[in-house]
C-alpha cells in the first residue's frame, strides 16, 4: 500500500491504495481519479480537500450513501451501490463513486476488452 493523490471534481483525496486500484485510478493523463475506484474505504482516505472551503482536513470526506435499487445500468451489469465524498466543513461534494456489479461473472458481457488494431 501507497499514499496517493486522488482527483475528484470538487478537490482531492489523499488515500493509500493497493497497486492494483492505482492503476483503475490512472486514466493516463498524469492524475489519478477517485470515481474508477469505487467505493473506498474511510481508513484508506487519509486527508481531503475541499475547492469550495480551499481547504485541506487532516481526516476523510464524508460518505453520502444513495440507494441504487439493483439497477440495471447494461447488459450483466447492476448498479449496486452509488455515493458521494463530501466536505467535512461545508458539505460540498469532493467525488462521486459507483460499485457495479455483474449478474453472471462468467460473462464477457459487461467486461471491457482491447480493441484489435490488427
Amino acid at each position: 500500500m501507497a499514499e496517493f493523490k486522488l482527483q475528484g471534481s470538487g478537490g482531492y483525496v489523499i488515500a493509500e491504495l493497493t497497486e492494483e486500484q492505482a492503476k483503475k485510478a490512472d486514466l493516463g493523463v498524469g492524475k489519478l481519479f477517485l470515481a474508477p475506484i469505487g467505493k473506498l474505504e474511510a481508513e484508506k482516505m487519509l486527508k481531503h480537500y475541499c475547492n469550495n472551503c480551499e481547504t485541506e482536513f487532516d481526516n476523510p470526506p464524508k460518505i453520502q450513501l444513495e440507494e441504487s435499487n439493483n439497477e440495471e445500468v447494461a447488459d450483466n451489469l447492476i448498479l449496486v451501490e452509488r455515493g458521494q465524498y463530501t466536505c467535512e466543513k461545508c458539505s460540498s461534494i469532493i467525488g462521486e463513486y459507483r460499485v457495479f456489479k455483474k449478474k453472471d461473472e462468467s460473462s464477457e458481457i459487461g467486461k471491457a476488452n482491447p480493441e484489435n488494431t490488427e
